[in-house]
């Protein structure tokens, strides 16, 4: 009988783990790491976010703990991840993976120093004051993803010139989702394409969103910037290949694993930055006196053998500009 009850809380444990604070030791700061997303899709960026912390002094293990929270694409935990952190009183937190449910993270955290990665606004999306006094509690790591709709557009184009239709995938819960349907109408109208914005709030409705740009006839397709489409772009890929719809991603990792094309900054940096700033905060610093950081490079990757598989014919001034050519 003892044996079997030790089972059973074992297993609630276990179950319980994600939300539970492991073994701290004495005088070592403890960072909440707070995502959206996965370890799964993420690991690399980790790598990346420990690399800032320890160009600031602060090694995992050695002088700072690092306690993961991963939501798992399952947003609606976030809220409850964030407020566990809080309750148990780390030093700083970094929020990532969450653009569509930031406002709610942001409501929970109103006193740890958190430094927010996003792909949006920040100020538009009330995580600071502004992006170079942000005030309170916290500051921001940006990707300025809705700047960057009129040049993968204009990419777009350029690479597949026939091209008159042209449709979105946008998310309707993220909370940039108006502007990046405003952003991409705007884009589309300028380069004299016509635009379609078809929705996917859920992995279940990608299928119905291919069906119906493929049925509209759409030459191409330009996935905007949402943790549920990095979380689950294996499906996304694997769908735009099936139907053989050449499409334009935000980051490196989509042509990587064998989508067409990217334009965007590069997330890892994202995370590098991300970790020198709580890195900072760990030493002294406030989030009100460090500037949200915006990047000052993008790249553009394009996957060769995934054009050639389209039919499609990467132009020689398109290929001369990328940063990266997977072939």
């Amino acid at each position: 009988m003892r044996r079997r009850k030790f089972v059973v809380l074992l297993g609630g444990a276990a179950a319980a783990w994600p939300l539970m604070a492991r073994a701290q030791r004495p005088g070592m700061p403890v960072i909440g790491f707070l995502s959206g997303r996965s370890l799964a899709s993420d690991a690399h960026l980790v790598t990346a976010f420990r690399q800032g912390l320890n160009e600031t002094g602060y090694v995992e293990g050695r002088n700072v703990q690092i306690e993961f929270s991963w939501a798992e694409g399952q947003f609606d935990r976030l809220r409850v991840m964030a407020a566990d952190l809080v309750d148990r009183r780390v030093a700083a937190i970094f929020a990532a993976g969450m653009d569509a449910a930031v406002r709610g993270v942001r409501t929970v955290i109103t006193t740890t120093p958190t430094v927010f990665a996003t792909g949006g606004d920040p100020v538009g999306l009330g995580l600071v004051a502004s992006l170079n006094r942000p005030t309170g509690n916290a500051t921001a790591v940006t990707v300025i993803a809705a700047e960057l709709m009129p040049k993968r557009m204009e990419l777009l184009r350029e690479l597949i010139a026939s091209a008159t239709f042209v449709a979105v995938l946008v998310n309707p819960n993220d909370a940039n989702a108006a502007s990046y349907t405003r952003d991409a109408q705007v884009a589309a109208g300028n380069l004299g394409l016509q635009v379609r914005v078809v929705h996917a709030g859920a992995e279940a409705d990608f299928d119905t969103a291919f069906a119906t740009l493929v049925k509209a006839g759409a030459s191409a397709l330009l996935v905007t910037v949402n943790t549920l489409f990095i979380t689950k772009r294996e499906k996304l890929l694997a769908l735009a290949a099936r139907h053989a719809v050449p499409a334009m991603y935000d980051r490196r990792e989509f042509p990587a694993a064998g989508g067409l094309m990217s334009y965007g900054a590069n997330i890892a940096e994202q995370y590098r930055q991300g970790g020198v700033y709580i890195g900072k905060i760990l030493g002294g610093a406030k989030p009100a006196d460090l500037p949200v950081l915006q990047p000052t490079k993008f790249e553009l990757v394009i996957n060769l053998k995934t054009a050639k598989a389209l039919g499609l014919a990467v132009p020689p001034t398109l290929l001369a500009r990328a940063d990266e050519v997977i072939e």
